[in-house]
């Protein structure tokens, strides 16, 4: 069944306002893209915490947590398809019509049912972790450490996902200022839990790698609580009943969200499991340098949140641009997110490449003899991870972008060759068949994002190419 009810609202004009101008469009970029970057980056941060914090514990935590991120992010990047559906079908949505709210309800609707849905084969997967390492030629120490973290991340792994589609159907409304303040209480909540749980502070039991998982899912299931009181309070956001109907299947929604967003699954599958799975490759080569990726791994994942968190908004503004068929709004939209994402990158990524033994000491204790190895390579890798990002501040733009435009099919190809034709070889030869040894694996990435930079780009000039539809606004539209 689908709903028949129609509820109109008033729309903040910020909403739907397409300047016709790029500075005005970059400082619309800017006031919806700014939070929500600082959002992602505060969100990953709980992601920094844990591996800060479980690097006080021994290599081999730090090595399990890096085998039990590769199955977390595995079905973190499958699940994220639904969630990505949710920006482009609410932002054209309401660019086609600013009053109606019906359709954005039932893309929030099924977005989280699908990934509720989805919690029971997430389960089964995640106990088979510790199996799969073993498999696969991984330390049986560390493998048994992965099973134990990633069965305490799924306890609140469905409830970040949902928050997450919350969180972009809030950006789509321009709401993005108390969701980024909600996520930083979170993160506040997250560190002090880990605290308690990891070292057992104040009575709580020492649970090591355990108790960072636990605190995780703790803090993130508060998080989806407060997003829905918030959503409850907003004028704006309520006006949407998001929760109207809620137990009431919509099929036919439910198979669009999935139509569009298995591509989308596959597609951010290619790139993160590409990152992954080169930890089982680096874990071939020897613990340390294992543990040695896992940093520097989570040091350029975190710098990423900056322009993933601009190209989320990119997507929402191209998207408002394509509902209303105004096609010089979704090329001023194109330039300014590109543009932004690299600059965001660019904060992160020039300081990492200039001062990397800092970096490393924020994750291990460099007095300690036995991470001295560890922080060698630590610092080996991070100025070739620096190089890559600005290529994929670039493919992150672009992707989002396409996704804005609801063209997620060939996108998803690219990514695939780019990923697992060029990079996955490159960094496997290089990495066990070269005197590279685990440094020749960073270059595999590099040339597996250059490549989806190149591509995607290639790919969104092409969709801005294209003909408006006659009698479009677009063609009114002033240049």
């Amino acid at each position: 069944m689908t709903e028949t009810a129609h509820i109109i609202a008033p729309a903040s004009p910020e909403v739907t306002a397409l300047p016709d101008t790029w500075w005005g469009e970059m400082g619309a970029l800017l006031r919806l893209g700014i939070p929500m970057a600082f959002t992602q980056l505060v969100m990953f941060s709980i992601y920094f915490i844990d591996t800060v914090m479980i690097g006080r514990l021994s290599p081999a935590d730090l090595a399990g947590a890096a085998l039990g991120s590769v199955m977390i992010f595995l079905l973190y990047m499958i699940a994220s398809g639904p969630i990505m559906a949710v920006s482009p079908l609410v932002s054209q949505a309401i660019g086609a019509d600013k009053n109606e709210t019906r359709d954005s309800r039932r893309t929030v609707r099924m977005a989280i049912w699908m990934i509720f849905l989805m919690t029971p084969f997430m389960l089964v997967a995640m106990l088979m972790t510790e199996r799969a390492a073993l498999f696969l030629g991984q330390d049986p120490v560390a493998a048994a450490k992965a099973q134990s973290y990633v069965l305490a991340i799924l306890i609140g792994l469905p409830f970040g996902l949902a928050t997450m589609a919350l969180r972009n159907f809030l950006a789509a409304l321009d709401k993005t200022f108390v969701p980024f303040l909600i996520v930083f209480f979170v993160v506040i909540l997250n560190a002090g839990l880990n605290a308690l749980l990891i070292f057992g502070l104040l009575g709580f039991p020492a649970l090591g790698l355990v108790g960072a998982g636990l605190a995780s899912s703790i803090a993130t299931i508060i998080g989806f609580f407060i997003f829905l009181a918030y959503i409850q309070w907003d004028k704006r956001a309520r006006t949407f009943e998001i929760f109207k109907r809620f137990f009431v299947p919509d099929w036919e929604r439910l198979i669009e969200i999935f139509r569009l967003g298995w591509p989308i699954s596959v597609t951010t599958s290619f790139e993160g499991m590409l990152f992954n799975a080169l930890v089982l490759i680096v874990g071939l080569i020897g613990i340390t340098e294992q543990a040695a990726y896992q940093i520097a791994l989570n040091a350029s994942a975190t710098a990423f949140m900056m322009p993933w968190g601009m190209s989320m908004a990119g997507s929402v503004r191209i998207g408002l641009a394509r509902g209303a068929k105004n096609k010089p709004a979704e090329k001023r939209a194109s330039s300014t997110t590109i543009l932004s994402c690299v600059i965001a990158i660019g904060i992160f990524a020039i300081p990492i490449a200039l001062m990397p033994e800092t970096i490393a000491a924020l994750y291990l204790n460099l007095e300690e003899a036995e991470n001295v190895e560890v922080i060698a390579f630590v610092i080996t890798f991070l100025p070739i991870a620096a190089a890559f990002m600005f290529a994929d501040a670039i493919q992150v733009g672009c992707n989002q972008l396409l996704r804005g435009l609801k063209d997620v099919t060939v996108p998803m190809w690219i990514t695939g060759i780019s990923y697992w034709i060029v990079g996955f070889p490159v960094a496997y030869y290089l990495g066990l068949h070269s005197p590279l040894g685990p440094k020749g694996v960073w270059y595999g990435l590099m040339a597996g994002l250059t490549c989806a930079a190149i591509g995607l780009g290639i790919r969104l000039a092409q969709q801005l190419r294209q003909d408006p539809l006659p009698g479009s606004p677009a063609q009114l539209a002033p240049q």
